[in-house]
Formats: structure tokens, sequence, C-alpha cells
């Protein structure tokens, strides 16, 4: 087993935000391929296929590890970024889009956080990132983030990042409350974690919030997120469709799109 590297960090920024990691000599932090922002002369990277906790193991090892990823649409390959020189060095990683990133120790969060499929960022070196299988069919199905999700494990830092506002409930034994799916982020091993159908058949079809809602029980701490990237998505798709422009609010918005040609 690889002991988690223990690093500092600093986050800059608000709306989009980035991640600062220190990094001692002969300390290694890992990321997502496309994250990287700028690092201090002496930090050498390296691409390694799978997932950082699996490089000293043998070829068997890195390969499950690789497949877990490629599982939850991620790439085989992440990127490892080391401080080969003298006193301390930086590395730099910037948020895909607006949103906030969260620091989470997990040694503090039990050892083991579930989050969604794209919500990983970086880590400290010896954290697994890993596939957490739905153990409940109808979660799988109609959970909103499939039947995988992502699973973090070990005891150092992990950085994920999520859309809009970050909100964070700490739930008691057997306290629960419901949340749209899109909207979770991330919460603790120790959630469990389900579907509800959404009652009446007028909310499920006209109520424009989806057919189920995720079912969150305690104990355990859940991360949410008021704009998740699906939403902004499909609202800018929606947007760029022909016909579309509503002129921001203006009685004039119908005329301006016949005098531009959008009205045809």
């Amino acid at each position: 087993m690889i002991s988690n590297h223990e690093i500092d960090y600093k986050l800059h920024g608000e709306e989009m935000q980035c991640v600062e990691i220190e990094l001692d000599p002969k300390e290694t932090v890992i990321a997502e391929s496309g994250s990287f922002m700028y690092m201090d002369n002496g930090i050498e990277m390296e691409t390694i296929f799978g997932d950082g906790s699996q490089q000293t193991s043998g070829f068997l090892g890195k390969l499950m590890g690789a497949g877990k990823r490629l599982l939850v649409g991620e790439s085989l390959f992440m990127t490892a970024f080391t401080h080969m020189g003298n006193g301390k060095a930086t590395v730099t990683f910037a948020a895909p889009y607006a949103g906030k990133i969260v620091p989470m120790n997990l040694s503090n969060l039990g050892g083991k956080i579930i989050c969604q499929k794209d919500a990983f960022l970086c880590a400290a070196k010896g954290v697994s990132v890993g596939i957490e299988f739905q153990r409940r069919l109808g979660t799988g199905l109609f959970g909103g983030e499939g039947f995988i999700m992502e699973k973090l494990e070990g005891d150092g830092m992990a950085f994920v990042h999520a859309g809009g506002y970050i909100i964070e409930r700490e739930l008691k034994t057997g306290e629960s409350f419901r949340v749209d799916t899109g909207c979770i982020v991330a919460f603790t091993g120790s959630i469990d974690y389900d579907i509800q159908f959404v009652k009446g058949i007028k909310n499920a079809v006209f109520g424009g919030e989806g057919l189920f809602f995720a079912v969150l029980r305690g104990p355990g701490k859940v991360w949410l997120q008021s704009l998740p990237v699906s939403r902004l998505a499909g609202r800018i798709l929606s947007y760029a469709q022909p016909g579309n422009r509503k002129g921001e609010g203006s009685i004039l918005g119908g005329i301006g799109n016949m005098l531009d040609g959008d009205g045809y």
C-alpha cells in the first residue's frame, strides 16, 4: 500500500477557480489530463497508466486501474507532477468551467468519497481513483449519474470541482432529504443513496424536473452544486436553436429576430 503524499494548497479565484499545490522534494500530485495550468521549474510531469495508487504494482494492477477509469468515462491515462528539485515548488490546476473547487481531506472523511464522474480534478499521489457500482438496479438505471460513479479512497488530499455555488450538508443517522440527481457533487461512503419516483403524473410530465429524485440518507456529509454542467449545456443548446432567441425579455425580441433573419 502506498502512503499518500502530504501536500499544501491554496485556492485562487471566485467563480473560475484554480488550485495551487505546493510540493516538497519528491512529492507528487496526480491530475486529470487537461487540468494543468502552470508549474515552477524543478517539477517534472509524467503520463501514467491508470491512477497514481497503482504505479508500484505489476502490469495487471495498472491495467485494472486504467480499466476502472475507462468505465467511468475518463481517460486511460493521468498525469503525475513530481518535484525533482530542492526547496518548495508549486503546480496549479484550473477548473474546467465556472464553479468551485472543493478540497477534501480523506483522512477526515472516513477515507472514502463517492462523486459524480467528471468531478475529480487532482489529488495527492496515493489516493485511489476508482469506480463505485450502485448496488440497486433502479439507482443505477435512473439515478442520473448512471450505474457507475467515481470513488476516491485514501487518507490524503483530493480536489473535486462543481458548477455554481456549493452547499455542504451534514446528515445525522436516519436523516434524509431529496435532491435533483444532477445536483449531487459528492458524498461520504457512509451515506445511503437511492432514487424515488416523482409522485403525481402532472408533476412527472409537466414539472420539468425529471421523473426521479435522489434520496440521500445519513449519517454522513453531502456536497451539492447549484448549476450542474449538463443543465448549463442544455440551456445553451436550447438558445442556440433557430427561433429560440427571446430578446432577453424585450417586447421587441420577436421583431429583432425578424429584422436579423432569425425569425425565418
